[in-house]
């Protein structure tokens, strides 16, 4: 019997893929036998990634801002020229900084945009300029977060943009689904990211607690009290990727050890 969690022959690409949770999805793809495509502004640690995962998959590195329409269109159509088709995309890449309302710097609303541009709309250029090559059983999965279904105080574009990443899998579950490709929504929780843990450091300050005293508030909330690793999102993403998810779309999966629940 096939495993359907076998990628081998199967092209995956992964965007925000040179650290944290994009880091360790290109190894739980490569370890699969992807055909993986690696896409990064940091060319130092997408190098170092391509170095790491050497000899488990076939892949190809990409440095690329996501925010150039021209550059991805000149990406998109290299890929063609290598690739007949994407089975899988992984709209991982984004940022995460905070952006209390009372910030009257020159600098707010341009803070605002750029992290909008970087969390949703990078998401909607990549999709569009890759369209011609997903074709009838493409996945598309977007990295959203469990701050995209709740509000968190001081960090109202990182919300914003998470809860609207889940509006644009929405939509384009309903626009994609008749040529059979479906999308889907990723949203995790506290996870041992580089981010992540500046986020904890901003709310530690914000709350007059040391980082360890924020952390112990923060599991409290989870139904299992452990950070999350990056490698233990791979199952999900995997598995959406997979034949296995078939009658799977416009879904926002959370993935927070029990923090939210809905």
């Amino acid at each position: 019997m096939n495993d359907p969690l076998d990628y081998r022959g199967r092209c995956v690409v992964l965007s925000g893929a040179a650290s944290g949770i994009g880091r360790g999805l290109a190894r739980a793809f490569a370890e699969r036998g992807a055909t993986l495509w690696l896409l990064d502004r940091d060319v130092a640690a997408l190098d170092a990634v391509c170095a790491e995962l050497a000899g488990l998959a076939p892949l190809q590195a990409e440095a690329l801002d996501l925010c150039d329409t021209a550059a991805l269109q000149t990406f998109a159509a290299r890929l063609a020229d290598a690739q007949p088709r994407v089975d899988v995309l992984i709209n991982n890449a984004g940022v995460e900084y905070p952006t209390p309302l009372a910030d009257t710097a020159a600098s707010a609303d341009a803070r605002w945009q750029a992290l909008l541009d970087n969390n949703v709309v990078s998401m909607q250029r990549l999709s569009r300029a890759l369209l011609p090559l997903l074709a009838a059983g493409a996945s598309i999965i977007n990295q959203s977060s469990i701050w995209g279904l709740v509000g968190v105080a001081g960090f109202s574009a990182y919300v914003t943009s998470k809860h609207a990443v889940i509006g644009l899998t929405r939509a384009l579950a309903r626009e994609l689904g008749p040529r059979r490709i479906r999308v889907n929504a990723v949203c995790p929780g506290w996870i041992a990211t580089e981010a992540a843990m500046r986020s904890l450091r901003a709310m530690a300050a914000e709350h007059g607690r040391s980082e360890a005293e924020e952390l112990a508030a923060v599991l409290a909330g989870q139904a299992v009290p452990e950070l999350l690793q990056p490698a233990d999102l791979a199952g999900t993403f995997l598995f959406l990727g997979s034949p296995l998810a078939a009658a799977i779309t416009g879904q926002a999966l959370s993935v927070s050890h029990g923090e939210v629940m809905h």
